[in-house]
């Protein structure tokens, strides 16, 4: 099925991991690609050849997602580079474990910068857009841990909360506009990332999955295109966690 056929679909942070599996599995569904990374390195290119073999138009930006000039200067260049800008996916985000009695100014700025204003930054570049169309869907990528809090993840934790309660108020903002937004909170997904974790940790948080299995990067790229598709066009601002049953 063809479910984003024609769209634009927009995805920061999409050079590796669930981004890349998202800007993948909608190009599959026929969407047009524009996707965004920090750096033009072998991991976005790679992605552009992956891409390129497949019928759609696509283009990869660099672009720091945490900054607020350049995240208005991407969306100005997608919108001239695209017909619309049809799904805005807010997926740029890293981690800096620590316990908060070790924990820097640094490290706490540096998750809550990317991960949480990235959101508020694009959101605010592309709503002019969406705004014009009057239609539109936002999808951000948010966290179980948003949700249940997690030891050692207070940075990551808040960051991804205040994504759920952003969600929610501009599902509230912009609906009249005939524009959604929601957020999705995985759980333990199998990355790159995950894969660098000692085995007992992977196990440890397996055994917490009535499921028994972590889930892949894949399976949240199909509930993106679902939320981005007209399959949910009375969908908004909701959380939809994709997680196994690790938090119900």
């Amino acid at each position: 099925m063809d479910l984003l056929q024609g769209k634009t679909v927009l995805i920061t942070g999409a050079a590796r991991g669930i981004g890349r599996a998202i800007a993948l599995k909608c190009a599959d569904h026929g969407a047009n690609i524009a996707f965004t990374d920090v750096l033009k390195n072998e991991h976005f290119l790679e992605l552009e050849n992956l891409l390129k073999a497949k019928d759609i138009k696509f283009k990869g930006y660099v672009s720091d997602a945490a900054d607020y000039e350049s995240s208005q200067k991407l969306g100005a260049e997608v919108a001239k580079d695209f017909e619309s800008i049809d799904v805005l996916v807010n997926n740029a985000g890293i981690t800096r474990d620590n316990l908060l009695m070790r924990m820097s100014e640094e490290q706490w700025d540096m998750v809550i910068n990317i991960n949480l204003k990235s959101v508020f930054n694009l959101t605010k570049a592309i709503q002019k857009f969406m705004l014009k169309q009057r239609s539109g869907s936002i999808v951000n990528l948010s966290s179980v841990v948003g949700v249940s809090g997690n030891a050692g993840q207070t940075n990551y934790s808040a960051s991804k909360a205040g994504i759920i309660g952003f969600t929610k108020s501009i599902a509230k903002e912009l609906g009249s506009r005939n524009i959604r937004c929601n957020a999705i909170a995985p759980g333990f997904i199998e990355t790159e990332m995950t894969a660098s974790l000692p085995e007992d940790y992977v196990s440890e948080w397996k055994a917490k999955i009535p499921l028994g299995r972590g889930g892949t990067p894949e399976e949240v790229a199909d509930l993106v295109v679902f939320l981005g598709s007209d399959m949910s066009k009375y969908i908004s601002g909701q959380v939809i966690n994709i997680c196994g049953a690790m938090l119900t």
